[in-house]
Parts: C-alpha cells; structure tokens; sequence
C-alpha cells in the first residue's frame, strides 16, 4: 500500500533534499529544486502504481529537477562588477568616419527624409510618404535620386572630411 503524500515528504523529504544539495550546493536553488520535486511529484501522485519505489522515484524526479536548475544557470547572464574594456570592431556608434551621415545630412531635405524613414527605418514607401505628406511614387524618386547622389560622391571621389579615398 502507497503511503499518503504528506507521509512520503515526511519520510523522504531528507533524502531528496539531499540529492538536490549534491547536485547544486547547499542554498536557495536546492531548496528551490526540493520544492520543485514534490511539486511535480504531487501531479504524478495520483496516478504513480502502487509498486513503485517511492524514495528511488522521488531521487530520480529531484535529480532531474536539480539538473533543470544547472540548465537554468547555464542560459542566464552572470553579473560581474568588472566589464572588459574591448574595442568594437565597428567603431563607436554616432562616429561618421566615413563621412556617411554628413553626405546624407547634405541632401535635399525629401530625398534625405525618404532615405532615412526608407532605408534607415524600413518603412515602405507608402508609409514614408504619409509621414512626409507625399506620394508613393514621389517617395520612391526621391529616394532613388538620395542614393545615386550619396554613390556619386563616393565613386567620385568628392568624400567629406575623414572619408577614405
């Protein structure tokens, strides 16, 4: 005959938090893995065949939930007060090494909007041309006509300062 469940937890509860402390040290996440072994030990109970090896199962569920708390860890950030100093591979963003957001800056005001809300922000066309109260096709143009002048000036050489030649 299977014990009540308030019984096992008695008898077993030692054991079982045991398992969880050898698996993940003694603190809160054991006392957590604990928890969460009669949590789901509760569910199952009902249904567990009264052949079963109560304490052997209830190590086996304890291990598994001791380990889901090891997989937890391993996928969350780890705070550290000490943040490496690297330098990025693509420069400090605002910098305009290449001059790019002068050239930009430097174009007809539509051509400089279609191209920042277009190109920049991903909007469509005609969600560009209800922001700056034109039409589609008109977007599309000035668009068009922003990047052939920004590839102009750098195929031709007439780079703003800082650009490379």
């Amino acid at each position: 005959m299977r014990l009540p469940f308030d019984q096992a937890v008695t008898r077993h509860g030692e054991t079982v938090l045991r398992v969880c402390r050898a698996v993940l040290g003694p603190g809160p996440d054991a006392d957590d893995a604990w928890s969460e072994t009669f949590l789901a030990a509760l569910k199952t109970w009902p249904d567990l065949p009264e052949e079963t090896n109560t304490e052997a199962w209830l190590v086996r569920v304890a291990r598994r939930k001791a380990i889901d708390v090891v997989r937890a860890r391993a996928r969350h950030a780890t705070p550290s007060d000490d943040l490496p100093e690297r330098v990025s591979s693509l420069g400090t963003p605002g910098d305009d090494e290449h001059g790019v957001w002068a050239a930009v800056a430097g174009l007809p005001e539509r051509q400089r909007l279609a191209i920042a809300y277009h190109y920049l922000g991903g909007l469509p066309h005609t969600e560009t041309a209800a922001i700056i109260g034109s039409s589609p096709d008109a977007v599309r143009r000035a668009a068009s006509d922003g990047i052939r002048r920004l590839r102009q000036t750098y195929h031709d050489g007439e780079h703003t300062e800082g650009a490379p030649r």
